[in-house]
């Protein structure tokens, strides 16, 4: 019977933390010992940290395990956000295979190579990734994952050192480490799940890419990319209006062939400057001609209903009887930078799921399948989910 189990304790005393974070856990499982845990820390030392990281895993116990420092930690009762903290989530899995893993960067005569990852089985059903964004090439990894080990979906986040670059701890299994990614690939009888919720609402219309170059769309639907933003932005209310002057998004529809792409129907992508010479919008991501796109703005009750959505398609189409326990990885964006209060992400999907068992921590930046493909989000609500009936 698979298991799922959470700890969070918050306070200046890092080390205290760890340890009733880990024995909640334990406790919760009772006599059962688990075989993958994850541990989250957020600190202000790195070397507190790093001990608190190493306290936890072994009070906790389990056969495989990692983690990593971060912004905020998520655990059972809420959230922690930038305060000291430590979140430990624990899983019982019977007949699930876990291999744990750390990834190195190694240079090359014009390139990098990664190094460490395991290799692909029949079997594997995820991969769960945690990644330091300042000595580890997640995009590109993330983005080449679908050659490299096609059908495995990844899931996870970037880690955060309150310090800046060398700050960021990562945890794998009783050692930790100061670069590069750790992570562990589910595989055998997992019964596990993806979701992402990027939280953002469609304005304006659907629009064909007519010309591009590289990340720089130059013609939407036979016009300048320029003008047809000024087109929408002047149709927009003043309310949206206001909400696309601090961070307008742009939408890449998963279906081109959908006549009415709508909310969810879109991977969601930052609009990050403009071309004005050539009329021409650069966003984060290449968008080639042929593409259907669609402007989005964000804001606190966009992400709410998307992630409620989110949550309801999935009880509604994978037959799930029962979810065990989550892991959820919150944009460090989200919180109370979106929200009234850190803990809007959490309840929602303990809700949504019928599960008390979430564990996690807020991200600088998420993982996670969308359109049948990896990529690394912003501002997002990345889930794994264990346990239930197969889709």
């Amino acid at each position: 019977m698979v298991r799922c189990a959470g700890g969070l304790a918050l306070g200046p005393d890092l080390l205290h933390a760890a340890r009733e974070a880990a024995a909640q856990a334990r406790s919760a499982l009772g006599d059962v010992v688990p075989d993958l845990g994850c541990v989250f820390v957020t600190g202000t030392d790195h070397a507190l940290v790093e001990a608190a990281l190493l306290v936890a895993g072994d009070r906790l116990g389990a056969r495989t395990s990692i983690g990593c420092s971060a912004y905020g930690v998520i655990g059972p009762a809420g959230a922690a956000e930038a305060t000291a903290s430590v979140s430990v989530w624990a899983a019982s899995l019977p007949g699930v295979g876990l291999r744990a893993f750390h990834l190195e960067v190694l240079p090359t005569d014009d390139s990098v190579v990664v190094v460490g990852m395991p290799k692909q089985r029949p079997d594997d059903r995820v991969c769960v990734l945690l990644a330091d964004p300042w000595t580890f090439p997640v995009e590109g990894f993330v983005n080449g994952s679908g050659g490299a080990m096609p059908g495995l979906p990844l899931v996870g986040g970037l880690s955060h050192g309150a310090r800046g670059p060398a700050s960021s701890r990562l945890l794998v299994d009783g050692r930790t480490k100061d670069r590069g990614a750790v992570g562990v690939v589910v595989g055998g009888d997992a019964q596990v799940h993806t979701l992402v919720s990027q939280g953002c609402r469609p304005v304006g219309p659907a629009m064909t890419v007519t010309a591009s170059e590289g990340n720089v769309l130059l013609g939407l639907a036979g016009r300048p990319a320029l003008d047809r933003l000024r087109e929408v932005l002047a149709d927009l209310s003043a309310t949206d209006r206001s909400l696309a002057s601090r961070g307008l998004q742009m939408g890449v529809a998963l279906d081109d062939y959908a006549e009415h792409p709508g909310q969810g129907d879109f991977l969601v992508r930052g609009i990050v400057g403009a071309d004005e010479d050539r009329g021409g919008l650069a966003v984060g991501d290449v968008v080639p001609v042929g593409r259907t796109v669609r402007f989005q703005v964000r804001d606190a009750d966009a992400a709410s209903a998307d992630l409620r959505a989110v949550l309801a398609r999935f009880r509604v189409e994978s037959e799930v009887e029962d979810v065990a326990g989550a892991l959820l990885f919150s944009c460090n964006g989200r919180g109370r930078a979106l929200f009234p209060d850190a803990d809007h992400d959490v309840r929602l999907v303990s809700a949504g799921l019928g599960t008390a068992n979430v564990g996690g921590f807020m991200a600088s930046g998420e993982i996670g399948p969308v359109g049948g493909r990896n990529h690394v989000h912003g501002y997002t609500a990345s889930m794994l989910l264990v346990g239930g009936g197969r889709p």
